[in-house]
């Protein structure tokens, strides 16, 4: 890959509660990339991306521009890494902008109601980039699913990190909205971040990204561009299914079609 390496991974391996979860995963990404990390349930994708932003206890190492992860106060993780989780849920009945705000608290910000014109600069751009703008001031707990998941999405783009990491951002969203959540994340690495998305949608990652990780069982079976990344071959071992493939618009298109 093309760029500046950010974060390198060797030997990675996670136990959760007695259970080997992640197996020797060793890996070099870069700046100004969109990687897609795909696999079946259960293998480890969650895992991966909390390990690499140091959320969850790994073994191995794990380096961030050439420091250890381990050598990085919780501060510097936190403006380094910009992690959307599963789920985008919210229970506090505050406004949508002040949620997005929460995006600054690792450059200082603790208080939304006082926002330095830096900050807040950052709070509406962020919020212009996931189209929420219209519910600067609506309660996000009024909100449906799907504008609860793009206010978190812009929460994640205001901490203005070099590292975007955002687990199955798409989920819950239709396929407008799918689209352009993927646009936007392709649009902040186009920019220089270093963006790594969990996604089940093998066409939104074949089509959006430059680089697939493919897990199965906890193990690094495939890396690479799109098309060698989701081979057939790799998609009958990993995925037990067949491919439907094709261009569109000088695009790629991938999409699974048939049980093995």
């Amino acid at each position: 890959m093309t760029g500046h390496g950010i974060i390198t991974a060797q030997g990675l391996s996670v136990t959760l509660a007695g259970r080997l979860v992640l197996s020797d995963i060793s890996l070099a990404l870069s700046t100004g990339h969109l990687v897609a990390l795909v696999g079946p349930n259960g293998a480890g994708k969650t895992t991966l991306l909390r390990a690499l932003a140091g959320l969850v206890a790994s073994e191995g190492q794990i380096y961030v521009r050439g420091e250890a992860l381990s050598s990085l106060s919780l501060g510097e993780r936190a403006r380094r890494f910009a992690y959307l989780p599963q789920g985008h849920l919210v229970h506090w009945p505050l406004p949508a902008r002040d949620i997005v705000a929460l995006g600054r608290y690792p450059h200082g910000a603790t208080d939304p109601a006082r926002l330095s014109a830096k900050d807040a600069d950052a709070v509406l751009r962020a919020m212009q980039k996931a189209d929420v703008v219209q519910f600067m001031d609506r309660r996000v707990t009024e909100l449906s699913g799907g504008e609860r998941s793009r206010v978190a999405l812009a929460r994640v783009l205001a901490v203005e990190a070099p590292v975007i990491l955002a687990d199955e951002p798409t989920s819950s969203l239709d396929p407008h909205h799918q689209l352009d959540v993927m646009q936007t994340l392709r649009a902040a690495a186009d920019k220089g971040a270093l963006v790594i998305v969990v996604t089940h949608d093998l066409g939104l990652a074949a089509r959006f990204s430059d680089a697939i990780l493919v897990l199965s069982e906890g193990r690094l079976m495939a890396q690479g561009a799109p098309e060698e990344a989701l081979s057939e071959q790799v998609m009958r071992a990993v995925f037990r299914v067949s491919a439907y493939r094709a261009e569109y618009r000088c695009e790629m298109v991938i999409m699974p079609w048939a049980e093995m």
